[in-house]
């Protein structure tokens, strides 16, 4: 089974559909996103349809990873059913929700629903999330059924691995975007390999894909002039990635972006 991995598409349509023809995958494969699929971008709802489609129709087997703006979006929805003043207070500040939520049909939503918080690849040793893993978090669960059964405070800091980027230096404690001061490092920086390499997207990074030791960065910044990136996981042979142009739609701030650590792939098969 060859597996591909794709990073923050973020409404890129175009440049979906161009790189998943180019990664030819065929019956028996399996496609991951890695989340955000939605916002940003020029066609949110285009993409969210196309790889419903691709769930329905395709011969591999499609696999949605929980971003935090399909997050976002699932709990608007929600609210503007159960808590209407809250919904409209989430779209007074974020205008995309109402015009997104607008758009999506009844199985787009069902298919969104379908997003799990995180998937294991043992055969190469692979955790993918969205975000990234805090520093404090001491355990992970082993399945998705698992984590469904977490509830409280501890399904609260689970959470956190859709969100993730910079960690307390002192702590290792996870950061609120906006919270981190100068030599907070990015989570990637420090995380020691506890619960596997893990492949992630959240982050935009316009040079390439991010390479640490224990973690590799796909979401190469595909709405902000960069490119849309797969991590290959192939059957036989080493991993590469595979990459097609994006665009160059969502204004930038990449004075907030961390800096590329470079490199190369730090993934192999696990010894057996």
């Amino acid at each position: 089974m060859n597996t591909a991995i794709i990073g923050d598409v973020h409404g890129a349509l175009g440049p979906l559909d161009a790189l998943v023809e180019k990664l030819r995958l065929g019956a028996g494969d399996r496609l991951v996103f890695v989340g955000d699929l939605v916002d940003k971008g020029p066609d949110p709802a285009g993409v969210v349809k196309f790889v419903r489609q691709l769930s329905e129709t395709a011969p591999f087997e499609v696999i949605l990873i929980e971003g935090n703006h399909e997050d976002r979006h699932r709990r608007y929805h929600i609210n503007t059913i159960e808590r209407p003043k809250v919904a409209r207070e989430m779209a007074a500040d974020a205008l995309e929700l109402p015009a997104l939520d607008a758009e999506l049909s009844v199985a787009d939503r069902a298919f969104l629903a379908t997003a799990i918080p995180f998937l294991r690849l043992p055969e190469w040793g692979v955790l993918v999330v969205h975000g990234g893993i805090p520093g404090t978090l001491r355990r992970f669960p082993e399945t998705v059924e698992e984590a469904q059964q977490w509830h409280g405070k501890r399904a609260k800091a689970f959470r956190k691995v859709l969100r993730t980027r910079y960690v307390s230096s002192e702590t290792g404690e996870y950061l609120a975007l906006g919270d981190n001061q100068l030599g907070d490092p990015f989570w990637a920086e420090v995380y020691d390999g506890r619960f596997g390499h893990v492949v992630f997207g959240h982050q935009p990074w316009l040079s390439g894909p991010a390479c640490f030791s224990h973690a590799t960065g796909i979401d190469t910044a595909a709405v902000h002039g960069g490119e849309l990136t797969a991590l290959v996981l192939p059957e036989d042979g080493n991993p590469y990635f595979e990459s097609v142009p994006g665009i160059d739609y969502a204004p930038r701030k990449t004075s907030d972006w961390p800096s590329h650590p470079g490199g190369e792939l730090k993934l192999a098969r696990p010894l057996r």
